[in-house]
């Protein structure tokens, strides 16, 4: 009897440790939230956090939206040139950066270099006790550290897409006239054709989203860690597994709740 009842006791441990987890999360990111909107505010700590997430990951995310664009048409052109629709190029490219890959491109690239910085930098202060040494000093730590980081998240992703949006286009654009036979004029008339507001404003808001995920996971994960150097390291690794997870996860609940009618 008991043999048959051990794998019944693991899965509903697995099941109540995820329970917790979850409930745990919900509970740091609604303290967080409403300490973002509660005074007293830290202007410069949020443009510090702004520069990190936005700023210094230019570089990435703007490498990988041109070359997306890039590969995209080629790829579009490959497959389109069998049925003698290589005219839908442009169509293709600009509503796939737009909708779809600028957003969850950028959040992974983000995760991957801001979401892990974010939780080394909280986990090394939890470990070295910097952040109970704020609460001995009557400064709320969630006020300080976590607030900022989720409100640079929210600003700081939509306007990286904005970036992605125009570089994966243009990335399209120089593939399609250099090397694909399309003319300048005839390419840009189809984007700016099939190119809605609806399709960016979508983006944005699933790059906002995305935002405040990278930052509540790093910070989530950097504040409750444990164990030294080793906790560190393994806040790092779970906070960009987990933002990664939830950005590919919540794309495909947004896309459904946005173009779903």
């Amino acid at each position: 009897m008991k043999f048959l009842l051990s794998p019944v006791a693991g899965i509903g441990a697995t099941v109540l440790g995820m329970l917790a987890w979850l409930g745990e999360l919900t509970l740091f990111a609604l303290s967080g939230l409403s300490h973002v909107v509660r005074p007293p505010f830290y202007p410069r700590l949020v443009g510090r956090a702004f520069m990190e997430i936005g700023f210094y990951s230019i570089p990435v995310v703007a490498l990988t939206a041109l070359f997306t664009g890039m590969v995209l048409a080629l790829q579009s052109y490959t497959g389109f040139s069998r049925f003698g629709a290589e005219s839908a190029i442009a169509s293709v490219v600009v509503l796939s950066v737009t909708r779809e890959l600028g957003p969850v491109l950028a959040g992974l690239m983000v995760a991957g270099r801001a979401g892990g910085a974010m939780a080394a930098e909280l986990g090394t202060m939890r470990v070295t006790d910097q952040i109970d040494a704020l609460s001995t000093l009557s400064t709320e730590p969630m006020k300080y550290l976590v607030a900022p980081r989720l409100l640079a998240g929210i600003i700081a992703l939509p306007l990286l897409v904005v970036l992605a949006d125009i570089l994966g286009v243009l990335g399209g654009f120089l593939v399609a006239t250099q090397k694909l036979g399309f003319t300048p004029d005839t390419y840009l008339i189809s984007t700016l054709t099939n190119l809605r507001s609806d399709d960016v404003v979508s983006g944005l808001i699933k790059a906002a989203v995305f935002g405040f995920i990278i930052a509540l996971m790093g910070c989530f994960h950097g504040y409750r860690s444990r164990g030294g150097a080793q906790g560190v390291g393994a806040a790092t690794t779970s906070a960009v597994v987990s933002a990664s997870i939830l950005i590919l996860a919540l794309d495909y609940i947004l896309t459904q709740v946005l173009f779903i009618k």
